[in-house]
């Protein structure tokens, strides 16, 4: 499955110009979708994807 970053609760929008994307699971910033730069970095798909519909269920 391929994540998409804009529904998942780790996505975050920076302050930052030169990086306006983070992921807070992994911990960077960037200015590509994090879930790119992920798949680029190991060769595989994002493993800390969870959707935010499924975090505000387990609340």
């Amino acid at each position: 499955m391929k994540a998409n970053c804009f529904q998942c609760q780790f996505f975050k929008v920076t302050w930052d110009p030169q990086n306006p994307r983070a992921c807070v699971a992994y911990g960077f910033k960037t200015k590509q979708i994090p879930s790119v730069v992920v798949k680029q970095s190991s060769g595989t798909e994002c493993l800390k994807f969870v959707s935010k519909v499924e975090s505000r269920r387990m609340q």
